[in-house]
């Protein structure tokens, strides 16, 4: 089995209030050199090992659902499940 580990990020342009919002607490436990949290999402697909266009589907179930385009952008991994 081929597992590809996805990694879904808001674009540098967009502002993260999630990821302010972390670090505003953090900064309040007293971590103050803490200098920046981004949030995301991740996910894992398992796919057969003879997938002939893994890579191609992979992007299009990436550009068409878990990321939005206009504000997310996204990288994966692929690599033998164990």
């Amino acid at each position: 089995m081929k597992l590809v580990k996805v990694y879904v990020t808001l674009k540098d342009s967009v502002l993260d209030a999630q990821g302010e919002a972390i670090k505003s607490a953090i900064n309040t436990m007293g971590y103050k050199q803490l200098a920046d949290v981004h949030m995301g999402k991740y996910f894992e697909l398992s796919f057969d090992d003879d997938y002939a266009q893994l890579d191609q589907d992979v992007n299009a179930i990436c550009d068409d659902l878990l990321a939005n385009p206009n504000i997310e952008t996204y990288r994966y991994e692929i690599m033998e499940e164990q």
